[in-house]
């Protein structure tokens, strides 16, 4: 790989050394079992120690769970992989055996010991919670659909109370370093632990975001980097988040195609335009009328969660037609009971990365405005959260830079819903010579092993195995 000829600016100098480590100093990690609900075949585990705060590193620890999935062929081992799944809030320590079980190809596992963790304040890691009850856990990361601004007033009032309990709970003390920048900084801890001079890096989703800034802060402890999904160089914040409403828009075609192909079995319209409509006059009738533990809200946000993958597609549009002629179905998915850790792992992350806008107004402008720009989801993705009522972030964002190795590559789908293409696009953009971007012709959201594009996997898993990378950006054609 080309080395780095540019000299690092100071500011990223200065926040590469807030670890307060060297390079390579570090004690060997102990492998053993795995909590029992993360367990798979092949799969150890481990915690670490780390600084609270990288400001003042001897200060309070806080622990970080560890999971290793050994290469397959020792004798052809590069080093490691570390892999994160997006989010934030998800756990991590069984991602390794899901890329396995997806299809990770035999040259990657023999090339790395693959390495998954809890990020800071999730699962298994030392956890937070903003003591929410079950009805807040849902409703703090999906507010009910605005239909007007008094939906936004409302939606304000419950957004403020969950805020206050986040930052009054029994964590209230880690809340403020749950944050991108200091989770990169793990990773950082992780590699010096491991005994690795490098570490390579897998991310999708959010993962995207936390690999971008691990780069920029240590861009000469990174090996091989692969991004897919892409935020945008500014990460979740308030813009990324009403980016959805756009995405929901690109991707619904492919669906309202595959629907209207059967109109026999499905009965949600015979046309594209007839199934687009049926989603409207659905999400109404169950604002106005819940059925089956489904009100519009539940509808829509579990449509876009449906949206993101070819094959429940069709599982989708099966659900459509129970609601529509009040079958029986599933149960809506809803949060573990007695479990705050995802939303309040969430909030702590997308609220301490960055300022959101405080102003009620400024929601309900915005939810006014993406009514008419992105109609079908647009108005959800703009409604105002917690993060408008959070104490202002401990530390600037990180800015994504050029400055490093030309050792990234992205792979973006081209109608993704949830991390649209327009924020891949300035995120290779602030990437500059360092990235490459391989598109795919295809919807959903992560590209690699999760569609039939095989031109975007093999980009990938050929970088990944032979540091073999696209010399110029690259269209994958459906």
């Amino acid at each position: 790989m080309e080395r780095m000829k540019k000299i690092l600016p100071a500011a990223l100098a200065a926040a590469a050394v807030v670890s307060g480590v060297s390079a390579t100093q570090g004690t060997p990690v102990a492998w053993g079992p795995c909590p029992a609900d993360v367990a798979k075949p092949g799969l150890r585990c481990s915690t670490l120690d780390v600084p609270l705060d990288y400001h003042h590193p001897d200060g309070p620890k806080i622990t970080v769970a560890l999971s290793r999935l050994a290469s397959a062929n020792p004798a052809k081992r590069r080093g490691v992989l570390l892999v994160n799944q997006g989010g934030p809030g998800l756990t991590g320590l069984d991602f390794p055996a899901a890329l396995v079980a997806a299809g990770l190809p035999q040259a990657v596992r023999d090339a790395y010991d693959v390495i998954g963790f809890d990020p800071r304040g999730v699962g298994h890691s030392t956890p937070v919670t903003c003591a929410m009850t079950p009805e807040q856990t849902n409703r703090s990361v999906n507010p009910p659909f605005p239909y007007g601004p008094a939906d936004v007033t409302k939606a304000a009032e419950a957004a403020k109370t969950v805020a206050r309990q986040c930052t009054t709970s029994e964590t209230a003390g880690v809340l403020p370093f749950v944050t991108t920048a200091n989770t990169a900084r793990d990773m950082d801890r992780i590699r010096i632990a491991l005994n690795e001079p490098k570490l390579s890096y897998y991310g999708d989703s959010y993962g995207t975001y936390l690999g971008a800034v691990y780069t920029t802060l240590y861009p000469e402890r990174s090996d091989r980097i692969v991004l897919d999904s892409s935020l945008g160089p500014d990460g979740y914040d308030a813009e990324a988040l009403r980016s959805q409403g756009l995405g929901f828009e690109t991707r619904f075609p492919d669906f309202a195609k595959l629907a209207a192909a059967d109109p026999a079995q499905y009965g949600l319209g015979a046309t594209p335009a007839a199934v687009r409509a049926k989603y409207f006059a659905l999400a109404e009738r169950l604002d106005r009328a819940p059925a089956q533990g489904y009100d519009g809200t539940t509808f829509r946000t579990i449509t876009a969660a449906l949206l993101r993958s070819d094959v429940t597609l069709a599982p989708l549009a099966k659900l459509w037609h129970e609601l529509d002629v009040n079958e029986p179905v599933s149960p809506a998915a809803g949060a573990e009971a007695g479990s705050d850790n995802f939303p309040s792992s969430y909030l702590a992350v997308v609220c301490g990365d960055s300022r959101w806008p405080e102003a009620v107004g400024t929601y309900q402008r915005n939810v006014a405005a993406d009514r008419v720009r992105y109609p079908m989801y647009g108005p959800y993705a703009a409604n105002i959260r917690p993060c408008a009522y959070w104490p202002s972030p401990v530390e600037p964002r990180v800015r994504i830079t050029g400055h490093g190795p030309a050792n990234v590559l992205m792979l973006q789908n081209l109608r993704d819903p949830a991390t649209p293409l327009p924020g891949a696009l300035r995120m290779r953009a602030a990437f500059g010579d360092r990235a490459r971007l391989v598109t795919a012709d295809q919807g959903g959201h992560v590209a690699y092993l999760n569609g039939a594009n095989q031109c975007g996997n093999n980009a990938v898993s050929d970088y990944l195995a032979t540091g073999n990378r696209p010399a110029h950006d690259t269209f994958c054609r459906a």
